[in-house]
C-alpha cells in the first residue's frame, strides 16, 4: 500500500531486521530460527522473512499453517517451521508446501500420517512429511505433557519406520526467560534434556533441538542447543528490559502521523471523553488522526501527566492528554504552534529524541511485544532499506 501524502504511516527499515539477523546468529553461535508470525510481530511478515534470511537466518518460523503456506506462496525458499494447528488443519497442503509441521500428540501425528499416505512426493526430497514434536516443559500451553512422552516419541518412531515422516525436531518454550534469575528456567532446561534424552532412546535422531526464544538466546548460552528461535530482538526490540546486555540491536518500526488541527485550551478546559485530563493552565493542543482503531492502546489515556505516552512533535515529547479515542487523540503543545501537518512520531528508533516502542509499552502497562504486534488499522505500512547498522556475519564478518 502506497502512503497518501501526510497520511499516518509505519514506516519499517528492512536493513535493520537484517542487521539484527545478522548480531543474533553471531551472538548466540547457532543456527537462528527467525520468528516471522502475526505478520512479522506488525513489520511485514514476507519483507520481514526476506531481510531475515538476507542477514543469515537458517530457518523462519510462524504459529499457524496460513501463515507458512502465505509465506511459500510469496516465494519465500528453505525450511519453513509452524506449530499452531487446529482441528481442522490441511495438513495434506503442509506437506505439499514442504513444510515443518509440529505435533504435540499422537492424535496429531495420526492426522498427519493419514495426510502424508495420499500423497506422493510430499514433505521432504525423500518423499517423507517433516514434522517437529513440541514438548511441555512447564509453560503449562501447547506442548505434549511429560505424562504423553513415551507415548508420543514411540508414535513417532513408528511413523518413521513406516516412511510417513522425519523427525525434524525436538522443542519446547521458557516460560520465564526475561528473568534470568527466575527458577523455572533452570527447572525447565532440566526437564528438556530429559525429554531430548527420552526421544533419542525411542530411536529418534532429531535434525535440532531448541529450547531458547530472544531472551534465552542472548542471555542464556545453556539454552542455546542446536538453534535458537528469535522473534521481538529480530526487530530490534528488548525481550528482557533491565536485563539485555548492548547488542547494538536497532528497533525497525517507526510509526508517524500528521498533527491535522492546532487549537487553544483555556485553564479548566476538558479534553476528550470522561474528561480524564483538564487543562491546568492556559495551553495548546494537538491532534493526531489515529486511534485504538489503529492500534493505539486505549491504556495510553492517563490522569497523570507523569505515566502518560508521549510523541515527539517539533524537537519535544508531548504527552497524550485525555483519553484516546477510536480514530484520533490530543496532545499538549504547551504553549507551541507547529503548522497543521507537523509530524507526530510516536514512536521510533529513538534517534531523534522520540520515544520508543518500549517508552511506549511501559505508558501503557504492557510489553513492547504488544505496543508492535497490534498497530495498523487503518495506517499504511511501507518499507525502506536503512542499510546495515553493522555487527557480525555468520561467519565473523562485518558488512
Amino acid at each position: 500500500m502506497n502512503p497518501t501524502p501526510g497520511h499516518p504511516e509505519i514506516r519499517v527499515d528492512v536493513g535493520a531486521i537484517r542487521a539484527n539477523a545478522r548480531l543474533l546468529r553471531a551472538h548466540a553461535g547457532v543456527p537462528l530460527i527467525a520468528v516471522v508470525k502475526a505478520d512479522g510481530y506488525g513489520h511485514g511478515m514476507v519483507e520481514s522473512a526476506h531481510a531475515a534470511l538476507a542477514g543469515g537466518a537458517d530457518w523462519l518460523a510462524v504459529a499457524t499453517p496460513e501463515e507458512a503456506l502465505a509465506l511459500r506462496e510469496a516465494g519465500l525458499p528453505g525450511r519453513i517451521l509452524c506449530w499452531l494447528t487446529t482441528p481442522d488443519t490441511d495438513y495434506k497442503a503442509c506437506l505439499r508446501a514442504s513444510l515443518d509441521v509440529t505435533a504435540y500428540s499422537v492424535a496429531e501425528l495420526d492426522e498427519i500420517a493419514e495426510a502424508a499416505a495420499t500423497l506422493t512426493g510430499a514433505g521432504a526430497g525423500d518423499g517423507r512429511a517433516r514434522v517437529q514434536l513440541k514438548v511441555d516443559t512447564g509453560l503449562s500451553r501447547g506442548g505434549a505433557p511429560r505424562s504423553e512422552w513415551a507415548e508420543l516419541f514411540e508414535r513417532a518412531r513408528r511413523g518413521e519406520r513406516e516412511g510417513s515422516w522425519r523427525i525434524t525436531g525436538v522443542w519446547s518454550h521458557l516460560a520465564c526467560s526475561d528473568d534470568p534469575e527466575h527458577p523455572a528456567n533452570d527447572a525447565q532446561e532440566a526437564s528438556f534434556r530429559e525429554a531430548i534424552t527420552a526421544a533419542r532412546a525411542a530411536g529418534l535422531t532429531p535434525e535440532i533441538c531448541h529450547l531458547a526464544n530472544s531472551a534465552a538466546a542472548i542471555l542464556r548460552p545453556s539454552a542455546r542447543f542446536d538453534a535458537v528461535r528469535c522473534g521481538i530482538a529480530l526487530y530490534g526490540l528488548d525481550p528482557a528490559p533491565g536485563n539485555t546486555p548492548d547488542l547494538g540491536l536497532r528497533p525497525a518500526m517507526t510509526v508517524r502521523a500528521p498533527l491535522v488541527m492546532v487549537k487553544d485550551a483555556a485553564p479548566g478546559a476538558g479534553v476528550s471523553y470522561g474528561h480524564l485530563w483538564r487543562a491546568r493552565r492556559e495551553t495548546t493542543l494537538g491532534l493526531v488522526p489515529l486511534g485504538y482503531g489503529d492500534g493505539i492502546p486505549r491504556h495510553a489515556s492517563s490522569a497523570d501527566p507523569a505515566t502518560a505516552a508521549e510523541v515527539l512533535v517539533a524537537g519535544r515529547r508531548r504527552p497524550i492528554r485525555g483519553r484516546v479515542c477510536m480514530d484520533q487523540f490530543v496532545v499538549d503543545l504547551d504553549g507551541d504552534r507547529p503548522p497543521v501537518g507537523a509530524d507526530a512520531v510516536l514512536f521510533g528508533p529513538g534517534d531523534d529524541g522520540e520515544p520508543t516502542a518500549q517508552d511506549w509499552a511501559e505508558a501503557c502497562g504492557t510489553i513492547n511485544y504488544e505496543i508492535v504486534t497490534r498497530i495498523g488499522g487503518r495506517m499504511s505500512r511501507t518499507h525502506h532499506d536503512g542499510g546495515d547498522v553493522g555487527g557480525p556475519g555468520p561467519d565473523g564478518s562485518t558488512p
